[in-house]
């Protein structure tokens, strides 16, 4: 393996964290609504759970509410009870096929709560991000062992290693302050 496609998987792999973070952010409930709060709600479908958006339109009433159109009449009480059974502490109201999501209103002391788990989500991330920055650093010095590159080679990789690890940590420092702002925002 050379240095180049060495940096380049190292650099797939930290987007790929980046990645992850930001599904995990976007889990993270903030007192506004959007369609994919319900992405990772299961609801049974003909004995297999299924993702509630492969069973009903979710769209944007307003933005405290999400309308939840179920494509299968018989399947409205199947979601409506899925979503109240979720973790996201949401009390869905059934009108026929429609079902309407109001975000309830998130207090101090929660928005504290969510921003101690976003910085969580956040350290982890970094964590990943110098673990994946460690194991190209091993992979310099056994490069340099086998004399497949030059001691200089394996410095300045060792310098561009830790250019693009300060990169992806910037980039996640700037997506936990948004976040932040998001969930502090009344």
């Amino acid at each position: 393996m050379s240095i180049a496609e060495l940096k380049k998987s190292i650099e797939h792999k930290m987007g790929r964290t980046l990645e992850a973070l930001k599904t995990d952010l976007a889990k993270v409930r903030t007192g506004r609504a959007h369609v994919g709060l319900l992405d990772h709600v299961q609801v049974e479908y003909y004995g297999s759970p299924v993702p509630v958006n492969q069973v009903a339109n979710i769209t944007l009433i307003d933005a405290r509410t999400l309308g939840v159109q179920v494509w299968e009449k018989a399947m409205a009480g199947k979601v409506e009870r899925a979503i109240r059974d979720s973790d996201l502490g949401l009390n869905p109201s059934s009108m026929g096929e429609l079902i309407r999501v109001p975000m309830p209103a998130l207090t101090e002391e929660r928005r504290r709560d969510l921003t101690k788990v976003v910085k969580g989500e956040g350290e982890g991330a970094k964590v990943a991000l110098r673990n994946l920055r460690r194991d190209a650093l091993a992979q310099l010095k056994e490069m340099v062992k086998a004399k497949e590159i030059s001691e200089d080679d394996e410095r300045r990789a060792h310098d561009e290693m830790q250019k693009l690890t300060d990169r992806f940590v910037a980039e996640v420092d700037k997506q936990l302050t948004q976040k932040e702002a998001e969930l502090m925002a009344i």
